[in-house]
């Protein structure tokens, strides 16, 4: 664990398991780098970079985007900033910037919290956590919100990592999704020249009740917290990023659910949620 405060995405926590290396920051609590044998799981970014496209970030207490920042929760209405101008939108939550705690640390895990207090827009309270542990199965995720504030509050949790191709871009690489609609990659085939920027659910789960979705040796799972899932194939992205990785985020609730209502959790006061995904390379 390095402590350079000064680095823009703050302390850096180094996980390791065997041959297996992870990299968690303390600006968003999330995921900057993920390797096997040298070999990247995940594109994320440089030590010395601000997170870009929401790499490897948490998105709580919303994932994806609310259509121009408003919604009304418990017969009030709401504003929140406009954080994605381009759209006029407010994008993937609150906690992107913030500072997260390490409560425990080890070799091969690391523990972190953060305080969402009451703003505009998001009068609420909430307790958060996401614990990232390295072992034989590969990255594990859990996370956690308590509503620890007096009211009810709308809540909704997603993260953004982006997987590392075979090659050079996306399009070579076999991708399969544990659902057919609304574009059918139940059958692994090649991405191609496939644009994805895709909200997919009725997920299909296994026995054990996890979904599955895979491209090329990657695998990400979700349990039952996580009934949506998005693929992105970066084409809205720069030169340099666009088609170079593939995102496959893990959602609790579709895009715009503060307003469709669409898998939206309302969380009373003294209520919680938890939820586990994990990446197997």
């Amino acid at each position: 664990m390095a402590g350079l405060s000064a680095l823009p995405s703050g302390r850096q926590f180094e996980l390791a398991h065997g041959d297996q290396r992870a990299t968690v920051v303390e600006v968003g609590g999330g995921l900057r780098t993920f390797t096997v044998g040298g070999r990247p799981i995940v594109a994320g970014f440089g030590e010395r970079e601000m997170c870009s496209a929401g790499r490897g970030q948490v998105l709580m207490p919303w994932p994806n985007r609310i259509t121009g920042g408003r919604y009304t929760f418990d017969g009030h209405d709401y504003q929140l900033a406009i954080t994605e101008a381009s759209r006029s939108t407010a994008i993937h939550g609150l906690v992107r910037w913030s500072a997260w705690n390490a409560v425990e640390t080890a070799s091969n895990r690391v523990l972190l919290s953060h305080r969402l207090h009451p703003q505009p827009g998001y009068p609420f309270s909430l307790d958060l956590s996401v614990e990232y542990e390295l072992s034989v199965d590969g990255l594990t995720v859990t996370s956690h919100a308590v509503n620890v504030g007096p009211d009810a509050c709308p809540f909704g949790a997603g993260f953004h990592p982006y997987l590392a191709p075979d090659g050079a871009s996306v399009d070579a690489t076999v991708l399969s999704l544990p659902a057919r609609q609304p574009s059918d990659f139940l059958e692994p085939r090649v991405v191609g020249d496939v644009e994805l920027d895709t909200c997919f659910t009725d997920l299909q789960r296994d026995d054990d009740g996890m979904a599955r979705a895979r491209f090329g040796a990657t695998t990400v799972w979700v349990d039952r917290a996580f009934p949506y899932l998005m693929a992105f194939s970066a084409d809205t992205l720069g030169p340099e990023e666009r088609r170079r990785s593939l995102a496959i985020e893990p959602m609790t609730c579709a895009p715009d659910a503060f307003n469709t209502g669409k898998g939206l959790l309302v969380l009373r006061p003294g209520a919680s949620w938890s939820g586990v995904w994990g990446i197997a390379p």
